[in-house]
């Protein structure tokens, strides 16, 4: 019985603990992008923009082409 007079506070603490934690998180915005990381790690030599889009590395000063059309 004594163990629940130990254990119950500490447990309390330690729920208490997560609770604010996962609260400073969300304030902090640490849950507004969760696509992009992953996406970093599967395309590794792609650069992803925020937001999940995938954009292919272009050199400077290479021309871009509309639509896989030559723009003439």
């Amino acid at each position: 019985m004594e163990l629940v007079f130990v254990a119950l506070p500490v447990a309390l603490l330690v729920g208490g603990g997560a609770l604010a934690a996962f609260v400073w998180a969300a304030r902090d915005d640490q849950f507004e992008d969760l696509d992009t990381p992953p996406q970093r790690a599967i395309f590794d030599d792609l650069e992803v923009a925020r937001g999940g889009a995938v954009r292919l590395d272009r050199p400077e000063g290479a021309e871009t082409e509309r639509n896989g059309l030559d723009s003439r």
